[in-house]
């Protein structure tokens, strides 16, 4: 189930079809999970990957732009996005000791791919922290997981939680991982998808809100794996990374723009606001089509004819663009179960506890806030 699913509405637009990333069109998502029982050194982790085009992505850019809100994270590729403005690569989510060996495979599988035209690659590889319940310093996620992460890519539905590089995340100090939802604009406003997959690793329970609800204040006195003696870390440590896609036909500098928007649905949550937190977002607009290949070490066409959405339509895609990453990291939070792992015990929020607390502060179905 996720969170519509419970009859809690995030904001007031309307999801797409599958309401995931993958509503924009030639979007696909691949996971490859790793769980391996192990006592102190178990392994629960994997790798995601995002392609923004089905194909190659080298053959087809994109327009993109990033945003970092707090830069306590690391992540591979973002300078030339920021430098060019292009998306010429899939986007790989991770954890923090793995971002080495995901970047190294998806060079060698482009390397591959491109048979000899493309000369070199950046790929973008993001992270987040699950040293709590995943072995992070053996350093397990190799080159045939990514492989297989790519293999797994497809379009329509996403699966949510513990997945891929979600496997080991914690969130608001319950389960997290990955998270996808989407938002169609009206007609008269372009009538566009944007989507936005997260992968939700941050948070201190007190400050969680779902639906505009201070769920966080009935909620504090769960469990808490970091309130044990010997747990590693502490509350609030993490991370979050976010790709935010759509299909309107955006400009570099509009896609930093949607990108900063990410930033919005954290804070609804009730995230942003930890020295700890790598808060890092990747947006892409695949509404131009035809930008020249990249690095074919042959020159095309010395111009190429874009269209962009003026900028008095584009708050509407900004706000589909907070909503969905909102409804993202709840329904991230929504799909955890319990994980117990290397002697910590992270729980699920669970649907009945997360509707019990959402009545106590005076929800009711269907309402947001």
């Amino acid at each position: 189930m996720r969170t519509r699913d419970l009859g809690i509405r995030i904001g007031l637009g309307t999801p797409g079809r599958f309401n995931a990333i993958t509503d924009v069109p030639g979007v696909r998502v691949g996971h490859c999970t790793l769980n391996v029982e192990n006592g102190d050194a178990s392994i629960r982790t994997g790798v995601t990957v995002i392609e923004p085009r089905a194909g190659a992505a080298h053959d087809s850019p994109c327009f993109a732009g990033v945003h970092v809100l707090n830069g306590n994270g690391d992540a591979t590729g973002l300078e030339w996005i920021r430098e060019a403005g292009l998306l010429t690569t899939p986007i790989a989510y991770t954890n923090t000791h793995s971002v080495g060996a995901v970047r190294d495979a998806l060079v060698a599988n482009e390397r591959e791919a491109a048979a000899g035209r493309v000369y070199w690659c950046m790929p973008v590889v993001m992270e987040t922290y699950d040293g709590l319940l995943n072995d992070i310093w053996g350093q397990h996620v190799s080159a045939a997981h990514v492989q297989r992460a790519l293999a797994a890519a497809q379009s329509g539905p996403v699966a949510e939680g513990g997945v891929g590089g979600g496997t080991g995340m914690i969130c608001h100090e319950f389960k997290g991982g990955i998270g996808t939802a989407s938002r169609v604009v009206a007609a008269d406003a372009g009538g566009w998808t944007v989507g936005a997959l997260v992968q939700a690793n941050y948070g201190v329970r007190e400050m969680l809100r779902v639906a505009g609800y201070p769920v966080g204040e009935v909620l504090r006195h769960v469990h808490s794996p970091f309130r044990a003696p010997d747990a590693r870390g502490e509350a609030g440590m993490g991370s979050i990374v976010v790709t935010i896609a759509t299909d309107a036909p955006l400009l570099p500098h509009q896609c930093t723009r949607l990108a900063q928007r990410a930033s919005v649905g954290l804070a609804r949550v009730g995230g942003g606001t930890e020295d700890s937190s790598g808060d890092i977002f990747l947006a892409f607009a695949t509404g131009n089509d035809g930008l020249p290949a990249a690095n074919y070490g042959s020159k095309g066409a010395p111009t190429t004819a874009v269209t962009m959405v003026n900028n008095d339509h584009i708050s509407a895609l900004f706000a589909a663009a907070a909503e969905a990453v909102e409804e993202a990291i709840v329904n991230a939070l929504v799909a955890g179960s319990d994980v117990e792992s290397r002697g910590a015990r992270v729980e699920g929020l669970g649907h009945a506890r997360l509707l019990d607390a959402l009545r106590e502060v005076g929800w009711r179905p269907g309402r947001g806030a």
